[in-house]
């Protein structure tokens, strides 16, 4: 798409929270090397039909199937040709496809070509990490082989299991009965305290991250991240850059977190509120499981996206009448469950949470950028950034920044 002034870098966007007003203004990189915008219109996405289900392959993340068929029937005993690629709709990070056969259906998640930030985009840990649980049997997808060569489907990747179900892509769960709901956030609140209570060494993982300072090395990881993705000035991300580091939690026991769980990184059973596999284990690590529950919690004071990208809140819903806990007392059972207690430091872990998801979403923008983003969607992650370095700052000055 080329705008009358140069090549379009990526999108930001404003408006009404009704969604009935939205502009979006096009950043344009200008031969004045000045920043020139362009307005357009844009209408708000539908979560739920927007990310869910699949779609063609689009061309630059395109897989020679004729080639990826040849390898799979090389390694997969049952695997039966032909093979159909699809592109699932949904993920931000590392595009995953949908094959089929006339046998099964499987799940291929691979990097992202292109220029990568560093250390992203890990599918060798991915992998690692279900493999481990699974043998456990955590609800993961069966993890089939990884392959590192990059001839195969030009870039590494690993296959998993299809997992049959549903993904909910808005946390209050619309068209769903408060019974459900409320054992759906049970459901996820037990299976994040099971992950919490794993002894790294007896998974095998007792290597797979440096445990200790984890808050502490997540801050400089994520402002180096950001600073690598900036693409205009947020006075906010600035001062949490300045603040976080010297206003740490207390330690907590190293245990696996998974970085990023939430309600649409969860398949549920298509008819039961029960958790058939949790999904997109790309920034797990370990690390401290109260920060891991603090970006779970985010979901309950999001900032809301005006046009439905981003993350989904609870933010304005009535939770009692939806059948969901209020955010309190699903920390007192996440603490019945583990005797891990977040609640005197949790301020300062929403701090570091919201900054962190600002500076993921500020990577997304940088993959627009560069050329690199794998959702359409991916360009209205722009305008998400500030609202959430701003609610960063508000949890710091909850814990004392000034």
């Amino acid at each position: 798409m080329k705008g009358t002034t140069g090549q379009i870098a990526l999108a930001g966007i404003s408006g009404t929270l009704t969604g009935l007003t939205i502009r979006v203004w096009m950043k344009e990189s200008c031969t004045n090397s000045k920043t020139c915008f362009r307005r357009i219109a844009m209408s708000p996405i539908d979560r739920q039909a927007a990310f869910s289900g699949t779609k063609d392959v689009s061309g630059t993340l395109a897989l020679d199937a004729a080639r990826l068929e040849v390898y799979l029937a090389s390694r997969l005993p049952d695997f039966v040709a032909p093979l159909r690629v699809r592109q699932f709709k949904g993920g931000q990070s590392n595009p995953t496809y949908l094959l089929e056969t006339p046998a099964r259906r499987y799940v291929l998640r691979r990097k992202p070509p292109g220029q990568l930030l560093p250390s992203a985009h890990a599918v060798d840990r991915e992998f690692r990490v279900i493999s481990a649980l699974h043998a456990q049997k955590f609800p993961v997808a069966a993890p089939l082989l990884y392959c590192d060569d990059a001839s195969v489907a030009g870039t590494a990747f690993y296959l998993m299991d299809h997992v049959e179900g549903r993904v909910v892509w808005e946390p209050h769960m619309p068209d769903t009965e408060p019974a459900e709901r409320a054992a759906v956030y049970d459901a996820m609140n037990a299976t994040l305290a099971r992950l919490h209570s794993f002894d790294p060494a007896a998974l095998g993982l007792s290597d797979f991250g440096r445990g200790d300072n984890y808050v502490a090395r997540q801050v400089e990881r994520w402002s180096k991240q950001y600073r690598a993705s900036e693409t205009e000035p947020i006075e906010e991300m600035e001062q949490l850059v300045a603040w976080l580091p010297a206003h740490l939690p207390p330690p907590a026991p190293v245990r696996l977190v998974h970085g990023d769980y939430r309600l649409d990184n969860i398949i549920l059973a298509p008819a039961q509120p029960e958790i058939r596999a949790v999904l997109d284990w790309e920034l797990s690590t370990l690390g401290d499981p109260l920060a891991d529950l603090a970006y779970h919690l985010m979901q309950w004071t999001m900032p809301p996206s005006e046009t439905g990208a981003g993350v989904g809140t609870l933010l304005g819903y009535d939770l009692v009448r939806l059948g969901i806990p209020e955010r309190a007392a699903y920390v007192d059972a996440y603490v019945a469950r583990t005797s891990l207690d977040p609640r005197p430091h949790l301020p300062v872990y929403l701090a570091y949470n919201f900054f962190r998801l600002a500076a993921i979403f500020q990577g997304i923008v940088g993959r627009v950028r560069d050329g690199t983003a794998t959702s359409e969607n991916a360009a209205a992650m722009a305008p998400l950034v500030r609202p959430l370095a701003i609610k960063a700052w508000e949890s710091a000055r909850e814990a004392g920044a000034q």
